[in-house]
């Protein structure tokens, strides 16, 4: 009967962070139209078009690993939000935390992308290629501010398990964003990488690419990527909920909290053009890994 209600638990889960993120993408379609003056999609479009999708049959083949890309990316999503603690009572969903698991997602995050890489790369279009090119140069300038986060964290409060560090923020009453407040800029300013939204979004560039590694992909296989692409999305908005404001106790409040985090870079991508990717990098680099090195300070001093 556990074993019932876990995998239950877990169905349930998926389905939430799917139409979650899914209604956060078109909704920031719907806030950028605005912005600019425009009417805009409405904000269940992304369903429309992700079911439109899975419909469609493609008659591009180009090998085994052409294939398996997509499944990567969305291998990693799923496993992410399992890792990941919804609630703080943990009483909704049991999920998959363990000690360390921290470590294990830094890994495990970076699983699907460098799939995704492997799955373009044997397409032979020569926009995947650039846009794998672009999205790992970027990941290793986003990464290094973010994982300098998380060592901070894991330093100052002796633990790498998300359960641990959201019960030391109930036990003191602050916040990590208020405690460990470099930390906190250190992963914010790292999260504008991990969407590639504007002024990162050098992988797909549209205008330039033609979606760099989506290139090649289309019908279900475009599905499977914008879904993962969703629940991923849901999944690394809980984490900074979960390691920073404290987690959420109920769905509202975690709405609420992932939204205001999602704004972040979508107003930002707003008033910035985007960036070259020597330029990303570079700013990656800058003032995001200062903080993340401020943040490791801290939690040595502390």
């Amino acid at each position: 009967m556990e074993l019932f209600i876990n995998i239950l638990g877990a169905i349930v889960t998926f389905l939430v962070a799917f139409i979650v993120g899914m209604t956060y993408g078109g909704l920031n379609r719907k806030i950028t139209a605005r912005v600019q003056n425009r009417k805009g999609p409405p904000f269940y479009q992304n369903f429309i078009d992700a079911f439109k999708l899975s419909s469609k049959e493609t008659a591009i083949h180009h090998g085994i690993m052409h294939y398996l890309g997509p499944a990567f990316l969305m291998v990693s999503s799923v496993m992410t939000l399992l890792i990941v603690p919804v609630f703080t009572n943990n009483g909704w969903f049991p999920n998959l935390n363990f000690k360390g698991d921290l470590i294990f997602l830094i890994y495990i995050m970076t699983f699907g992308p460098l799939g995704m890489a492997l799955g373009s790369g044997q397409t032979g279009n020569p926009n995947a290629a650039i846009g794998v090119t672009r999205g790992l140069s970027q990941m290793v300038g986003f990464e290094i501010p973010w994982v300098m986060a998380l060592i901070a964290l894991m330093i100052q409060y002796h633990t790498t398990s998300i359960e641990g560090l959201m019960e030391a923020q109930a036990q003191t009453g602050t916040w990590f964003m208020f405690s460990s407040p470099f930390a906190f800029i250190a992963a914010i300013l790292a999260m504008f990488g991990m969407f590639r939204y504007s002024p990162f979004d050098i992988v797909s560039a549209p205008t330039e690419l033609a979606s760099g590694p989506a290139s090649e992909n289309g019908g279900k296989y475009l599905f499977v990527m914008m879904s993962s692409g969703s629940v991923f999305t849901f999944a690394k908005l809980t984490l900074y909920v979960d390691l920073f404001l404290g987690g959420a106790a109920n769905l509202p409040v975690l709405l609420l909290k992932t939204f205001a985090l999602y704004l972040i870079p979508i107003l930002y991508g707003m008033t910035t053009p985007r960036y070259r990717t020597e330029q990303a990098i570079r700013w990656f680099w800058g003032w995001p890994s200062f903080f993340g090195l401020l943040a490791i300070i801290q939690a040595v001093i502390l």
